[in-house]
This record gives structure tokens, C-alpha cells and sequence, in this order.
């Protein structure tokens, strides 16, 4: 099979997960924590694996895309290139009036030697051609300075005129942007009527925002049936509020971005544009104060630290203050999504807007997931709450087992030599000559063989008792085992928690799977000892009695739920990082660190208990401290029992091969 590889253009699709994909995805998550909610919070923030092994993108990769797409824009533009388009766009307003008034002069001339106008009013023409050079001449550097003189000033040429007004039009309408979104076809060229209207309805805005800090009615419904075409899309006041607040957190993004120079020009620049109207400046002041009492501006607005070279001008700086807000209302989305139902409130569109139909695809399949595993029967819900049910904790349960499988070597499972094999298992690779009562699985091929042998070459072949050969058979035994599995707080904070209880699992999917008359308990065991329920194993978590490492306590449990098989094998699998810490007085645990001498005692005597009742008592340690080893060790004296030391990640190969071998016993 040839596999060819190319680099990733868009076109590609990425293979879709299915319901099993997803719960194998988050069982690690359940068993580390035993909470399905934080399971499925990393699952929406990591993503999961496809079948064809490939990465679904989670919820970071969202967002490290609108890290990318924020940080291209800082690295392209400057943005204190938006005071050198003002300036060059002045620059060229006034060579305009220049070079037309340079014009004018020289058709006036030509005309008055035509006999077209009279000497007396080329000489006036020529006059105040010079005193309008004369003032082009002495017009101050700065751009403020600039359009404040130039706003007074009596244009000659219509083109720079109406250049002129192009531009304070652009600066007036940049101001205006916030509150008269509705009115974009008048804000390309305002008149005096239009800049008296906006003066209204920002004095509505200012009564409405005074009303409501006075704990009045603001009277919202009048101004929405006055103005509510400028506002499209607002339904509350409390609508308004916010698009007013961001809006002018815009504009407060791009003062705080500009270097102080660029910003004092800035400043100074529309200032200049609105004394056309100075009541509608006082007007703008007074809401932008009285919005600060409301909404928390300094917070929405922040600095932006672009630092490219090239080129914005003054509508593209507030669209790129546009860009970067959206982009950071997004990221607190995402950032924000803690539970299923959070993302739904992601907006796909804004996704796509910013990043691209690819991503509005991805963060479509992480909404999908939890409907999937609901639809498999993984999830069930109760109103807003959802559980795993019985059929995902035996999922979870055989990914535990395959987990610790796929991490033997095959030469290690079941690969031991043992010459005696029994009767009443599964049929094995060996074979042997037939005895009486032996299971009638014939070897044909070397029965044949063995016929041929002795009697030689030659036809009929005739088959003596002899002859017969037969596979061999693996003996199984009915037995009876406890799982001691240690809820001590080290055990969690240590993070030997979630591998311990995995091998707890897989160990009961194994048992259940290829061992169905064998008897598994769980007993759980901190500063009290109790059975657990495999099926709610995986949802397990930490309590507030996990203090303490009650061995006594859980040997006592174990020693009572073995004594309901009579017969067969019984032992006890103790999964543990610590030395016993606590033992029963009674019905009540005492707990003591360092350990006592009476707890070491009492734990002993219930090991002797478990020893005349047949029980052996496997001990695998977590951790190799002194105590425990010493403690172990002469647990092992009285019962006879293992003991192994082995690391979180290695665990399950100890425990699963000891079992199985456990069951395979030579016999005659």
C-alpha cells in the first residue's frame, strides 16, 4: 500500500469521530478525576483523535488561531501612520488650492489680454490670489493647527474645497461612528441639519443614562420608537448600553495604541472637527462620561502594541480596532466554555468572520460530540445534568483492559514454560499422546505422522491406539479475589489514583470477559474500609475520608466477602503507595502518623486471619519506602504471599499477568 503525503492547502477533510472515538478519548480524564464534567472540559479544550489518527481541533487551537490572526496584524501595520494620511491628505488639499489658485491666475491673465475681463478685476483676482498664497504659506505644521485654519479659510478651488470636506467629513463620522451606525449614508457627508440631529439624539441618550443612575425609568421604548433605526439589532437598554460601551471602547483602543505624540495629535485633530458644533462636543463629553458610570470602559478598551511598518489610515485603524476587539470578545468565549451548553453560546458566525469556515466547521463537530455520545446511549440525561451510564462505564472498563494489553509484550503473556498441562480449558499450541480421559482434541496431521513412523511407507495407512496424539489444554480454576485498592490522599496527590483504579477496571473486564465463574470484589480503603461497585468505579473521586491508610480495616472487609465462596482460590490484591496509618478500635478507626506500634499489630493479626482461611495476600507497592517495605515484608513471612514494586505506568502488567498465571496451573 503506497501512502502519499502533501501539505495541508484546505482542501483535505479530516475524518469524523464517532461515539466510541469520543468516550475513549475522555475515559483517562473520568478515571483521573471521576468527573465527567472536567472530562468532557478537556475533551472540548484538546479535541480528540479521528479514526484515520489525525487531530480533531479542540478549543485551544481555536484559539491559537486568533492568537495567529492577532499577531499578523500587529507585526503588518503601524498605526501611527494614521497621522501621516491625515497630514498627506492636507498636504494635497492645500497644493490643490495651490496649484488652482496658480490656475486661476493664469486664465485670468490670459483672458483680460483677450479682452475677456477688465484690468480691474484681474488685479483683484491677482490681490486676493496673493493673499490666499500668502495664507497657504503661514498655515501652522501641525494637522490640528492645519484644519482648524483651513476650516476658516475661503477656498478657492472647488476640488480642494471639496477635499477639504471629504476629509473633516471622514473625521466627523470616525467620532460619529458609535451613534449613528444607522446613518452611514449621512455621515459621508454631514450637514448642519444632520450634526443637529445627532446633537438631539445624544442628548435623548444623556436624559435616558441620567434617568437611570436617578433609579427612574429611562425610557427606552419612547427613544427606540425615535431612534431605533440608528441602532439596529438593540432591544433593551441594556442593549444599548453595550453596543455604546464597545463602540466608544474602540475608540478609547485606538488613543491608548498611538504613541502620546501621535495620540495628543489625534486629539486635537477631532476636536478641531466638531467646533462646527461645540454644543454637540459637550454632549459627546457628558455621555462618555455618564457611560463610564455604567459599563466599566478601562476594562473593555486596551492597548494594542502594533509594531509593522505598514501603512493604515485613519478608517482602517478603526476597523482594525474593530478586528482586535472581536477577536478578544471571542477568545473570552471560548475561554469561557465549561460545560456542553457553553458552547452554544460561541457565535459560529463570528467564528467563521475571523477565522474561516474551516474553524466554524471544527467548533460545529465539538458541539456534536456530546450529542453523539448521548445518541450511542454513553450519556444520559436529567434536566441539565449528564451521567455516563451503565454501557460507557463497560466501555470504559474494556479500554482499560486493552490499554494495559497493548503494553505487553507478547513473549510475556502466557509465554511461561510449564511442563504438566490439565484439562478443561482452552485448547493450547502443544500437543501430546493420548491418554485416557484426556479431552478428544486430535492432532490429524501428526496422529498420521505417527502411524507412518511405525509402520513405514506404504499404503493403507492403519492407526494403532498408540498412534493418537492430542492438544493440549489449559487448566482453569474457580477463584475468588479481592481488590484492596488504597483511597489515601497521597494516592492522589502522589497521582497514582487514576492508573490503580484503571487496573481495577481492567482487571474486572478481564474477569468478567474470560473468566465469567470467578468471583472479583472491590474494597476501597482510606480511614474506613468499603466495598465499591466496579460499574461506578471510574466516577470514583476523592472524599473527605481519604485520610489515613486503614489496611486493617480492609483486610477485615476482604477476609468477610471472600468467606461467601466456599472452596476454590482466594486471594487479596492490594494496590497501595503507603504503610498502614490507622486500624479499627471497635466500630471506630484510630489513625496515627508515624504508625504505631498497636496498628502495625492489629493489621498483622488480621493478615494471620486471612493466612488460616486460605487467603493469599499479593501486595503491589508504589511506592519502595522503608516502612512499607519492612511492613511487607513481614506480612510476606505470615502469609506466604508476593510482593512486587512497581511504577503507576507498569502496574497493570504485574497485576493482569499474575492473574492470568495464577490460573493456569499445571496438572496431571
Amino acid at each position: 500500500m503506497r501512502i502519499r503525503y502533501s501539505r495541508w492547502d484546505g482542501t483535505q477533510t479530516v475524518g469524523d469521530v464517532d461515539a466510541d472515538d469520543v468516550l475513549d478519548a475522555i475515559s483517562d480524564d473520568v478515571l483521573q478525576d471521576g468527573d465527567l464534567w472536567s472530562a468532557l472540559r478537556r475533551l472540548f479544550q484538546h479535541g480528540a483523535r479521528d479514526p484515520q489518527g489525525g487531530q480533531m481541533p479542540g478549543l485551544r487551537d481555536l484559539m491559537e488561531r486568533l492568537r495567529r490572526q492577532r499577531q499578523e496584524r500587529l507585526n503588518r501595520f503601524d498605526l501611527d501612520s494614521t497621522m501621516d494620511d491625515v497630514r498627506k491628505r492636507l498636504e494635497d488639499v492645500i497644493k490643490t488650492e495651490g496649484e488652482g489658485i496658480i490656475k486661476q491666475t493664469a486664465e485670468a491673465k490670459a483672458k483680460a489680454e483677450r479682452g475677456e475681463m477688465t484690468e480691474k478685476a484681474q488685479k483683484q483676482l491677482d490681490k486676493r490670489a496673493a493673499q490666499h498664497l500668502a495664507e497657504l504659506n503661514q498655515l501652522p505644521p501641525d494637522p490640528a493647527g492645519r484644519l482648524k485654519e483651513l476650516r476658516d479659510y475661503d477656498f478657492m478651488d472647488p476640488e480642494a474645497k471639496q477635499k477639504f470636506e471629504d476629509l473633516l467629513n471622514s473625521l466627523r463620522q470616525q467620532m460619529m461612528k458609535p451613534f449613528m451606525q444607522g446613518m452611514q449614508q449621512s455621515l459621508q457627508n454631514l450637514t448642519p441639519d444632520d450634526l443637529k440631529r445627532m446633537r438631539e439624539m445624544i442628548n435623548d441618550l444623556n436624559r435616558m443614562l441620567r434617568n437611570a443612575s436617578e433609579g427612574k425609568d429611562p425610557g427606552f421604548e419612547q427613544f427606540k420608537q425615535k431612534w431605533g433605526d440608528q441602532f439596529p439589532g438593540v432591544e433593551s437598554f441594556e442593549d444599548l448600553l453595550e453596543h455604546l460601551a464597545k463602540q466608544m471602547a474602540q475608540m478609547q483602543s485606538l488613543m491608548q495604541s498611538l504613541s502620546p505624540e501621535q495620540r495628543q495629535q489625534l486629539q486635537d485633530l477631532m476636536r478641531e472637527a466638531l467646533l462646527q458644533d461645540e454644543r454637540l462636543e459637550a454632549a459627546m463629553a457628558q455621555l462618555a462620561a455618564q457611560l463610564g458610570e455604567f459599563m466599566p470602559l478601562d476594562e473593555m478598551s486596551r492597548r494594542y502594541p502594533f509594531r509593522g511598518d505598514e501603512d493604515v489610515s485613519l478608517e482602517r485603524a478603526a476597523e482594525l480596532m474593530d478586528e482586535m476587539q472581536r477577536m478578544d470578545q471571542l477568545e473570552q468565549q471560548l475561554r469561557r466554555v465549561d460545560d456542553p451548553g457553553d458552547l452554544d453560546q460561541v457565535d459560529p458566525d463570528e467564528v467563521q468572520r475571523l477565522l474561516g469556515e474551516d474553524a466554524r466547521r471544527d467548533l460545529e463537530r465539538l458541539r456534536e460530540l456530546t450529542k453523539k455520545l448521548e445518541e450511542a446511549g454513553y450519556l444520559e440525561r436529567d434536566g441539565d445534568k449528564l451521567s455516563l451510564t451503565a454501557r460507557a462505564m463497560r466501555k470504559i472498563a474494556d479500554k482499560a483492559l486493552r490499554d494495559i494489553f497493548a503494553q505487553l509484550k507478547r513473549d510475556r503473556f502466557g509465554g511461561h514454560a510449564i511442563k504438566r498441562r490439565g484439562a478443561g480449558g482452552d485448547q493450547t499450541d502443544e500437543t501430546k499422546a493420548y491418554e485416557f480421559g484426556d479431552p478428544f482434541l486430535l492432532d490429524l496431521k501428526q496422529t498420521v505422522m505417527n502411524a507412518v513412523e511405525r509402520a513405514g511407507a506404504g499404503t493403507p495407512v492403519r492407526l494403532e491406539p498408540n498412534d493418537f496424539e492430542v492438544y493440549r489444554t489449559e487448566l482453569r480454576t474457580q477463584s475468588s479475589t479481592v481488590v484492596m485498592l488504597d483511597l489515601s490522599r497521597s494516592m492522589i496527590n502522589n497521582g497514582y489514583f487514576m492508573p490503580a483504579k484503571k487496573v481495577v477496571l481492567a482487571l474486572h473486564a478481564l474477569i468478567k470477559g474470560q473468566f465469567p465463574r470467578d468471583s472479583l470484589y472491590i474494597v476501597g480503603f482510606a480511614l474506613y474500609a468499603r466495598q465499591l461497585d466496579a460499574a461506578k468505579l471510574p466516577t470514583l473521586s476523592w472524599g473527605e475520608t481519604n485520610i489515613g491508610t486503614n489496611m486493617h480495616a480492609g483486610f477485615m472487609l476482604s477476609r468477610q466477602l471472600l468467606g461467601r465462596n466456599p472452596g476454590g482460590n482466594k486471594q487479596i490484591i492490594m494496590v497501595t503507595d503507603g504503610e498502614p496509618t490507622a486500624h479499627m478500635e471497635g466500630t471506630e478507626p484510630y489513625f496515627a502518623y508515624p504508625p504505631t506500634r498497636r496498628t502495625v499489630e492489629e493489621t498483622l493479626k488480621e493478615v494471620q486471619r486471612c493466612t488460616r482461611e486460605g487467603i493469599t495476600i499479593n501486595t503491589f507497592m508504589l511506592e519502595q519506602s522503608p516502612w512499607l517495605t519492612s511492613f511487607v515484608e513481614q506480612m510476606a513471612r505470615i502469609n506466604r504471599g508476593r510482593a512486587f514494586f512497581s511504577s503507576p505506568d507498569r502496574l497493570g502488567e504485574y497485576v493482569l499477568v499474575d492473574y492470568v498465571r495464577g490460573k493456569r496451573r499445571a496438572a496431571s
